[in-house]
């Protein structure tokens, strides 16, 4: 008995035990969350979870410091950093274990377990690039990152390379990658992305790189290696050709997506790839234009690519969704109006986990917001979709109304706006009613069926966070302070509030971890206490509420996409379920591994949207059917024979890739096609003329708005090639293609002059009598107006019109004045942004203003140049003003100039000399805002300097003719050479020939590097008593340090030898009639994109004589000046045409009625019958690219004065021009190649050696009957470096040329002083004593006779680290390494210089004044600038908006906070993270050149 009264007794105290236990237990769970705050000296700059866990690194910049909380921001400590002082952070957006620590120069660190222990690394000799996000990430083996950075000579941004690192080890071991980089990415770079079977493949890197021997942003390229650059090669984008102009590449979903941008428009091109290998470019609807700044790469899908292209420009800029095909080569249009911000941010969001489902918000005004500039206001609506975006519908409330909500463009918290992992409950502050309204007048909604209908959650607006998937939502008001925080836990139906522990703050940012898996959330706020801002940050902790963990009975399947009727639909062959806990379930889910909720599927049948269009097929204009995009080709040879009609092929659809879909329609199944499908049109073998008749005696001017390449609808495939043209009626025609056909503009209207945009080349205006300014931005298909401020000035050698690099909307118009009043006629300037809605006063009493951004030159946007007449008294003396800020403080650079002239990176001024008035001196400046003395060498004697032309600096010296003699009829004078600042002159070539405008017998080689021909005076006494010039032509081929003869060719067009000894060059060598003679400057000797190609009209014997039939001959060089062929007798005009595989001539000043045409570089000519009437023929024109296969011939016909006629000469049907040519880039000796490989070479040399280097360029063979279509990059490689010789150096500062063409001092002066070089960079060591050469600028030779270095010195200063340096070193590594050798930088090929107006080559005249020509007005015919084509440095900004990467000011220690998007911090991508949602192609960022 004892025994069961024991055992009963236990029994009870077991369940007193167990009840007393659950007591305690019940008592120690609690009814809300727990809180907790920590305060921080400082602001977060960066913060970040770590993925599936409840650790949280944050950077405090400004304290220099990173702290680490293990419990979701409860507790923390500090990061042990030794050695350095972290500059940012970051975190691997593949691997939650790994994150960075980056320094302020070389040295950083990692951790590979979550910033519990970190190792440092170093990156030798190299800080951070400041101009691209330092870290790219491989997607699978996380061991693998690159590096991007930076290597200046001088602190700050001065002087730096950017290269690009690499560790396949996890930073155990890091080597340099490659230099000259503009950015990589390896290609697996997200997980989605394949790069075939191949190991190699897994290293593939994609980098954007400078240009084989420019650092010029048109000449970037892309290049690709499997072996961490140990080879390389550059991928074919178009066709088989390789593009240059690349801006940045991204990597998204599964696409590789590079951006490209040719000179002279704003229009881009995006080339996409899925394995790194074979690319396309993408197609947009034909009225769809990628433009630049103005397309954004959305988060796509794994089977598309979602891209917003901007329609309309800032400051108000709208656009369009599209949808890629599976291989992210066609678009489709989606919806029109979406609304953008000025940084290309685009209010586009996909709800995370749920297929097909996305919100935007579109501009309901859209008519009225566009035009408008700014002045008229957004009307913002929201609309969502649940296919993709194949329809799209607004957002209601369940009371039917329609909800607006702010979106990605106005963040106001960080990551995502909408939604989270969380299946189907979606939060957004917005508004009911007719369009969005202002944040603050917004209140918090909430739906739980992705978007479908939606409640009021709370009123106000609150930031937001999702917790425990979905079953937690935590709101905090943000329209001023709180202090407390709101939750629900049932799907935002009902919410709890909850205080705060340290009273009001202002919240900054909510979030959580990046799965929303877990119950705890991290809140950053601040507070003031006195004058002191306090940083705050909280730990909100839901883990121990009461709440138990979540049963099957607390969940419910759930349809993710549902059609109108309710029901579930399709996305990709198949509909997605999900199952998530009850609304109203009391329970969390609890997921104690942050494991993810799934969906499942359902498999659909197929319907029509499973299927694309297959290869060779594209959309019909209805966009309802696919069709052939061109002929077919033939399969297997099954349409060979007389009897063939039929073959089966590709229905034209295809299943889209990865689509699921089973059964239903098959579009897919192959059917029957004719076997008339697979020809082309017939060709007709001729060339094929159109003549168009106009009235009036002349034409006065003419201009070609030339696509660019980036264009879809560019000069090679000759979809539009559009001329612009003015006869002596004032009358304006506009033709599409190329003079085929013509229409009238503008009737009625009299137009004075047309001004084509000369950095767009879609936009040309067009003035006239009166204050009306007609234009067009789209070459002529639409035209609008304003009215100018005040009349066009009435000065004839000044423009009305002044144009902005990068801003096709920024105008300056120079008007007159007081032209009826006492106190004269006058310039006045007026300027305006939005093209001419609104002008604003800039100057008045101004003889011309101008803007002054130039590319490399670093300048402010608003940096504006006038020359106003002091206390604005006309006939006083001009002062040279600046300003950027419109004038509102301007800067007084010179009291007394003459003129100002810009060129390439240069600003050359001449002013009157203070200490003799009537003669001028030269300044310079590189900046724009310092200027320096132009110290002239000694032995140019100019007693009274009268004038200067300026006539090339686009290899980073100025080429200047200094007027030595100006007699009328006599003038002649020096061309000197500047160094790379322009200020310290040496004599090029004395004697040189100038006319009485001040434009001189110069010219440079387009397309080819250092290559001039000149004409100079060997008569100078005699031509100043009156007895007329003698000129010799001259030519140079290492950039003016050598000039010689032109060898005169053996035989006359005739085949007699010519009546001189050509063996004797002094006294009979080829003379050419240069600049000083042409009718229109346009008609240059060469083609930037014909290398090696001129032609040119002179004569052979000692001296150039008058040109006429008699005396003048029309030859042709086809190695770049060194060997010249005669072509043909008397006077010939000429155009290169496909890059010069078409050649075409026609006689000039003499009437005729038919052209020769060469198709095989000039070696044979055939004649060609144009009209039945002669014609006398004025002008020979094409584009001005030289690529297109149409030519225009301009004149009148012999027997009419009253009419002009155009005749259109196409050679597209030629039989020898139908096949495009074949490039191979990485065969050179591929048999089915037409092309081959040529190196120019200077005729003294054997080694093909010019400028230190062996160039090698494409050239089609000339017998090879094929086109070249897209250009081609002519400059294939830079095949070796070559040691120094002679040719690579000139005479330095106060040497000269001796008869022996070694450089002796000029007697009585002294040499240089080198030692200024050690000032000018404090870090410098050493500097080599003067030996009376300088290396050419152009030149990269190396070793070999190095004329510059004889002797060398420490800097004062240096002299232990001199000593250091050297000891022990011999003789070959004191001068290796003891110096930096000045490369050149400058663009060689000069492949986007483009011809004169069109692009530009001209001279500037500086002093002497007077009009040059009286048919048209200088500006056009002589332009200002030399070297035209400014682009934007352009590469990606990745997520949201800015220019340096975390702004210089982190680099030097200021402190900045910057908060973006939610992805940043809550998702815990970083603020510049590898690519995986939204990226911006086309963002400029200041990037140095």
């Amino acid at each position: 008995m004892w025994f069961l009264k024991y055992s009963r007794r236990l029994v009870l105290l077991q369940l007193l035990i167990l009840q007393l236990s659950w007591l305690d237990s019940a008592a120690a769970k609690k009814d809300k969350p727990e809180i907790s705050s920590y305060k921080f000296d400082n602001a977060p700059s960066n913060f970040f979870y770590f993925d599936d866990s409840n650790v949280i690194l944050l950077h405090d910049r400004e304290g220099g410091l990173v702290h680490r909380s293990e419990d979701a921001g409860k507790t923390w400590d500090r990061v042990d950093i030794k050695d350095g002082k972290p500059m940012d952070l970051w975190r691997h957006p593949h691997d939650n274990q790994k994150a960075y620590i980056m320094g302020r120069a070389s040295t950083h660190w990692h951790t590979d377990n979550q910033g519990k222990t970190w190792q440092k690394f170093e990156i030798p000799d190299a800080r951070p690039s400041l101009f691209r996000a330092p870290f790219a990430f491989h997607a699978e083996n996380t061991d693998k990152v690159l590096i991007h950075g930076e290597i200046c000579k001088v602190a700050g941004l001065i002087d730096c390379k950017e290269m690009t690192f690499y560790t396949k080890d996890g930073f155990k071991d890091v080597s340099i990658l490659r230099e000259n980089t503009r950015g990589c990415v390896f290609a697996h770079a997200t997980p989605g992305f394949e790069t075939g079977d191949d190991d190699k493949n897994d290293d593939r890197i994609v980098c954007v790189t400078t240009g084989r021997i420019s650092f010029d942003p048109r000449e970037h390229r892309l290049a690709v290696s499997d072996n961490y650059f140990k080879d390389e090669h550059e991928p074919l984008l178009e066709e088989d050709r390789t593009v240059q102009g690349i801006i940045n590449i991204a990597v998204v979903k599964r696409y590789l997506v590079a951006a490209a941008r040719a000179p002279n428009t704003d229009e881009l091109a995006m080339y996409v790839t899925d394995d790194a290998k074979i690319w396309h470019r993408a197609v947009f609807p034909s009225n769809s234009r990628l433009k630049e700044n103005a397309y954004t790469l959305l988060e796509s899908t794994p089977y598309s690519i979602q891209v917003d292209v901007m329609t309309v420009d800032p400051p108000n800029p709208m656009g369009v969704l599209f949808t890629s095909n599976s291989n992210g080569t066609y678009f489709t249009k989606n919806i029109p109006y979406t609304n953008r911000n000025m940084h290309g941010i685009v209010d586009f969001e996909k709800v995370q986990g749920i297929q097909g489902v996305v919100m935007v918000n579109v501009v309901d005004n859209h008519d009225e917001v566009e035009g408008s500039f700014g002045r008229e206001e957004k009307k913002l609506k929201s609309q969502i979709s649940f296919n993709d975006g194949r329809s799209f519908k607004d957002l209601t409330t369940a009371k039917g109304e329609s909800l607006h909500l702010h979106s990605v463009t106005e963040m106001n918290n960080i990551g995502r706006v909408f939604s989270s992992p969380a299946p189907g409950v979606v939060m957004g502050v917005g508004n009911t009613g007719k369009y969005l309204k202002d944040y603050e007048e917004s209140d918090l909604y909430v739906s739980d069926d992705a978007g479908l209908t939606w409640t009021l959650a709370l009123e106000e607006a609150h930031k937001y966070e999702f917790g425990d998937q979905g079953s937690i939502l935590v709101a905090i008001y943000d329209e001023g302070l709180t202090d407390v925080i709101q939750y629900s836990l049932n799907h935002g139906r009902d919410w709890q509030e909850v205080d705060l522990p340290e009273g009001k703050i202002r919240a900054k940012a909510l979030t959580t971890t990046p799965d929303s898996t877990s119950m705890k959330f991290f809140l950053w706020g601040t507070k003031r206490e006195a004058s002191k801002i306090e940083h705050w940050v909280f730990s909100i902790d839901f883990g121990d509420m009461h709440e138990d963990k979540c049963k099957e009975k607390d969940f419910e399947p759930w349809t993710a996409r549902v059609d109108e009727d309710g029901k579930a639909s399709c996305v990709m062959g198949r509909k997605q379920f999900y199952k998530r806990r009850r609304a109203d379930a009391e329970c969390f889910i609890r997921e104690k591994d942050f494991e993810e909720i799934e969906p499942y599927f359902e498999t659909c049948e197929c319907t029509e949207e499973d299927f694309e269009c297959d290869y060779n097929f594209v959309l019909s204009k209805d966009d309802k059917k696919c069709v052939p995009d061109g002929p077919l080709p033939d399969p297997k040879g099954a349409c060979k024979g007389d009897h063939a009609k039929k073959y089966k092929a590709s229905s034209g659809y295809r299943k889209i890739p990865g689509n699921m879909c089973e059964g239903g329609v098959n579009l897919e199944e192959e059917k029957e096609r004719d076997c008339e499908d697979t020809l082309k049109p017939p060709v007709s073998g001729e060339i094929n003329v159109k003549r168009t008749a106009f009235p009036g005696q002349s034409f006065r001017s003419y201009f070609y708005l030339e696509r660019a390449e980036s264009s879809s609808e560019s000069s090679q495939d000759g979809k539009d090639e559009t001329v612009v043209m003015r006869t002596d009626q004032s009358e304006i025609y506009i033709s599409r293609d190329h003079g085929k056909t013509w229409d009238q503009q503008l009737k009625g209207k009299e137009i004075k002059d047309i001004y084509p945009h000369p950095h767009f080349n879609d936009v040309c205006y067009f003035v006239g009598t009166n204050k009306i300014v007609d234009y067009t931005i789209n070459r002529g298909d639409t035209f609008s107006s304003f009215d100018a401020p005040l009349e066009p000035t009435r000065d004839e050698n000044l423009p009305a019109l002044g144009f902005h690099t990068d801003y096709k909307d920024w105008l300056i118009w120079t008007g007159a004045a007081g032209c009826d009043e006492e106190g004269g006629c006058h310039n006045n300037a007026l300027y305006s942004t939005d093209r001419g809605g609104k002008w604003e006063n800039l100057r008045r009493f101004v003889r011309k203003c101008e803007f002054i951004k130039e590319e490399g030159r670093g300048d402010k946007e608003k940096l504006v140049y006038c020359e106003q007449y002091k206390d604005e008294k006309l006939g006083g003396p001009l002062e040279l003003q600046s300003s950027d800020n419109w004038f509102a403080k301007p800067k007084v650079h010179f009291n007394n100039i003459v003129d100002f002239a810009t060129m390439s990176e240069f600003i050359i001024v001449a002013t009157r000399d203070q200490s003799d008035g009537d003669s001028l001196k030269v300044d310079a400046s590189v900046d724009g805002q310092t200027f320096a003395d132009a110290l002239f060498p000694s032995n140019v004697q100019v007693p009274i300097q009268k004038a200067y032309t300026v006539l090339d600096s686009h290899t980073h010296a100025v080429f200047l003719h200094v007027t030595v003699g100006n007699q009328k009829d006599a003038e002649y004078g020096s061309i000197v050479k500047s160094n790379s600042n322009g200020t310290s002159y040496v004599l090029s070539l004395d004697s040189v020939n100038r006319n009485t405008p001040g434009y001189v017998d110069f010219e440079k080689m387009l397309g080819l590097e250092g290559v001039a021909l000149v004409n100079v005076v060997t008569n100078i006494e005699e031509a100043e008593r009156g007895s007329g010039k003698k000129l010799k032509t001259m030519i140079t081929h290492n950039d003016g340090a050598e000039w010689s003869l032109l060898k005169a060719p053996q035989k006359d067009p005739e085949g007699k030898t010519y009546e001189c000894d050509t063996g004797n060059v002094a006294d009979c060598s080829l003379h050419l009639h240069g600049y000083t003679e042409r009718r229109d400057p346009r008609d240059v000797f060469s083609s930037p994109s014909a290398v090696g190609l001129m032609m040119a009209v002179g004569n052979v014997g000692e001296y150039l004589t008058t040109k006429s039939e008699k005396t003048s001959d029309t030859f042709i060089t086809r190695d770049g000046g060194i060997e010249w062929h005669a072509v043909k007798k008397g006077n010939y005009m000429w155009e290169y045409g496909d890059q010069g595989s078409i050649i075409v001539i026609v006689r000039d000043t003499v009437s005729t009625d038919e052209i020769f045409y060469s198709l095989d570089e000039g070696e044979t000519w055939t004649p060609y019958k144009f009209s039945s009437k002669k014609v006398h023929v004025a002008i020979l024109s094409t584009v001005p690219s030289d690529n297109s296969r149409n030519f225009l011939l301009w004149g009148q016909e012999e027997d009419s004065d009253s009419e002009i006629v155009t005749f259109n000469l196409d050679f597209t049907q030629i039989e020898e021009r139908q096949r495009q040519c074949h490039l191979n880039e990485a065969d050179l000796e591929d048999p089915e190649s037409d092309y081959y490989v040529w190196e120019p070479s200077h005729p003294s040399q054997n080694n093909n050696c010019l400028f230190g280097h062996v160039a090698q360029y494409h050239r089609k063979y000339p017998d090879r009957k094929c086109y070249n279509g897209r250009s081609i990059q002519q400059l294939h490689d830079i095949a070796r470096n070559c040691e120094c010789t002679r040719a690579d150096f000139e005479c330095d500062y106060n040497f000269e040329p001796a008869k022996d063409g070694s450089c002796k001092l000029v007697s009585g002066l002294e040499p240089p002083d080198h030692s200024k070089i050690c000032k000018e960079d404090p870090k410098r060591i050493s500097y080599f004593k003067p030996t009376g050469y300088r290396r050419v600028p152009l030149s990269t030779c190396e070793g070999g006779n190095e004329l510059d270095k004889y002797e060398e010195v420490p800097c004062s200063g240096h002299e232990e680290e001199f000593e250091e340096k050297h000891r022990g070193l011999s003789g070959f590594w004191l001068f290796v390494l003891g110096v930096l050798l000045p490369v050149g930088l400058a663009s060689a090929v000069g492949y986007w210089v483009w011809r004169n107006w069109d692009g530009n080559f001209g001279r500037i005249r500086l002093g002497e004044q007077g009009n040059a020509f009286d048919k048209d007005r200088p500006w056009i015919r002589y332009p200002i600038m030399a070297v035209s084509g400014v682009v934007a440095v352009l590469a990606a900004v990745p997520l949201l908006v800015g220019s340096l990467w975390r702004g210089v000011s982190g680099l030097f220690g200021a402190s900045r906070g910057r908060y973006t998007t939610r992805g940043s911090f809550a998702r815990g991508r970083g603020d510049y993270a590898v690519v995986d949602e939204d990226e911006l192609l086309g963002e400029d960022d200041d990037e140095e050149v």
